[in-house]
């Protein structure tokens, strides 16, 4: 059998009590290899200081991949242009944050055009993201554009929609990609058979590149492919079913990149999602 890349599996893990005081403790807890983490309230505006000394003990645990997910509420293609300011500042913050515990990337929702029509979403998201990609350069983390779930004028869903949205970005070289498999299957993409999940990321390799491609999310759904809803489920407990997510550790465009859970807590289910995919892992690569 091919040996193939090794992938870290982690989690999204809480960080009440100290970023890397509870997330670690969390980390070790649930067998994690990797971890995502806020750094600020994911559902406000409000940004907060790091803890120096949380953000060294982060930094120096380099065994450990660091990715930050930015606040849910940014949206760089908003026409209200309060929020779009609120937007760039939230994820300036979050990728100066990024800097400082050593995070290889910060997630970001790709955004809703809201109203009008996705170009000119496009257009808006552009003259915005593109100056503060320019702004902070190599001194911050990449961003890591993650693709929705269809919902409303969403202006990225399926992997066909990266194409236009890093066009608009001159595919700047911080741009990289955060693969979500939920949201794929509700964009349509019918990942709930390992030839299904290959065909998806096949596509992405054409559309994209494997080289853009930093992060995945490792979700199952709790909703039908093509719903355009977000609902995560825990491995083998959605839609997807737990025998596709092989196909993530041995597919030339995903073997390697690191892969972050977002299912349902608490510990002892994330413990089992992070077991099966390891499972799932020594099987696709061939290394026991």
């Amino acid at each position: 059998m091919t040996n193939f890349p090794w992938s870290l599996i982690g989690a999204h893990v809480p960080v009440s009590g100290g970023l890397a005081t509870r997330g670690l403790a969390y980390a070790a807890e649930i067998g994690a290899e990797a971890v995502q983490v806020f750094v600020t309230n994911p559902r406000g505006w409000a940004t907060t200081p790091g803890v120096p000394e949380e953000d060294a003990r982060l930094r120096e645990r380099a065994d450990i991949p660091v990715f930050i997910h930015a606040p849910y509420l940014i949206n760089p293609a908003s026409p209200d242009t309060a929020v779009a300011e609120k937007s760039v500042a939230s994820l300036r913050h979050a990728l100066r944050r990024g800097a400082q515990i050593g995070a290889r990337g910060v997630v970001v929702h790709t955004g809703s055009a809201v109203r009008g029509t996705r170009a000119q979403g496009l257009e808006r998201m552009r003259s915005r993201l593109l100056p503060l990609l320019d702004e902070l350069g190599s001194s911050v983390p990449p961003v890591l554009l993650e693709p929705m779930a269809g919902q409303g004028r969403v202006l990225c869903a399926a992997v066909e929609d990266l194409a236009g949205y890093l066009d608009a970005l001159e595919w700047h070289p911080r741009a990289g990609v955060c693969l979500d498999t939920a949201h794929a299957f509700a964009a349509g993409h019918d990942i709930s058979t390992r030839a299904g999940m290959r065909t998806m990321l096949d596509r992405f390799g054409e559309v994209v590149g494997a080289d853009r491609l930093r992060l995945v999310h490792a979700n199952d759904s709790k909703t039908a492919c093509g719903s355009g809803k977000d609902r995560h489920e825990n491995i083998g407990a959605g839609l997807i079913g737990s025998s596709p997510f092989a196909e993530l550790f041995c597919h030339p465009v995903s073997a390697g990149v690191p892969v972050i859970l977002e299912t349902p807590g608490p510990a002892s289910p994330h413990a089992a999602d992070v077991a099966t995919l390891k499972k799932a892992r020594r099987t696709a690569v061939g290394r026991w």
